[in-house]
């Protein structure tokens, strides 16, 4: 019993005396109220926001698992080349359901015709071995070139453009034909004015 009470002081009004004190009552006086009614409209906001927050969530997971399976694309340009653009007509020459050698057959022709031209001369199995040789690896390369502008799909024949490849098999197919036509001795194209520039360039 505290200081200055006794058992005869009467209750204080509105509470009995045997009543039980609250537990967070302090010395007859309420310290926190218990809990105050909820006000309708602070629990919509807190509904609204703990909606958005979950689809936010959502979202945030979701873009997550869908950048997740493959690297973020840098805009700076690669250090290796990994991989280019098929040139135009680059496809394959045969349907899939054919043979490696059926899909490449452009490739392979303008490759075989400049090969056997490359081993006759190597070889020189006969007279003017040489200059036939020759001829033949232009030709290879003019029929490159025919093929290139004919056929649609041409393969691993096509390396960039139609324009492009036509210009450089076709320059380089005629500038051999050409060389090997006016190879000494005894050429078999005489063009005076390849004769008058190498006399001026010997002189």
């Amino acid at each position: 019993m505290g200081a200055g009470t006794s058992p005869a002081d009467p209750a204080p009004a509105g509470r009995a005396a045997d009543e039980p004190r609250e537990p967070d009552e302090r010395d007859g006086t309420t310290g926190t109220a218990k809990s105050a009614s909820p006000d309708p409209a602070t629990a919509a906001t807190d509904t609204d926001t703990a909606t958005s927050t979950a689809a936010t969530d959502t979202d945030t997971a979701t873009d997550g698992a869908a950048t997740g399976g493959r690297p973020r694309r840098s805009r700076r340009f690669p250090r290796f080349t990994r991989d280019t653009a098929r040139p135009e007509g680059g496809g394959r020459a045969a349907s899939g359901d054919a043979p490696a050698p059926a899909r490449q057959w452009p490739l392979l022709t303008v490759l075989g015709a400049a090969g056997l031209g490359l081993l006759i001369v190597v070889l020189d199995p006969f007279d003017q071995a040489f200059r036939i040789g020759t001829i033949l690896i232009g030709g290879a390369l003019i029929s490159g070139a025919v093929l290139r502008w004919v056929v649609p799909s041409v393969g691993m024949l096509a390396v960039r453009s139609r324009f492009t490849d036509l210009v450089t098999y076709g320059l380089m197919g005629t500038l051999i034909v050409l060389l090997a036509l006016v190879a000494q001795p005894a050429p078999w194209l005489d063009v005076p004015i390849l004769e008058d520039a190498v006399r001026f360039t010997i002189r």
